[in-house]
């Protein structure tokens, strides 16, 4: 399993537009993908799962890659939130 933390940049927080992107681009992965947050946990993989997290601007996530292609997808989706959260 890979896991790192991301505090979440985006003014708005993961809103539907960035909650969309971040599904879709942890489809991408045959790993299992879960983030954990406030003490609960959802597939990134599930849209309406992270929109109901309430994540928002300065909040601290822990993204969690286990299966496979673990390490590419931690790696990836880690630049990813960069770029996009």
């Amino acid at each position: 399993m890979r896991r790192f933390t991301y505090i979440v940049t985006d003014e708005m927080g993961i809103h539907a537009r960035p909650a969309g992107a971040l599904a879709r681009e942890a489809r991408k992965y045959s790993s299992r993908v879960t983030i954990s947050a406030k003490g609960a946990s959802k597939s990134a993989k599930d849209v309406f799962g992270l929109l109901g997290m309430g994540i928002t601007r300065g909040m601290e996530i822990t993204v969690s890659c286990e299966g496979p292609d673990e390490k590419q997808a931690a790696q990836e989706l880690e630049s990813f939130m960069e770029r996009n959260l």
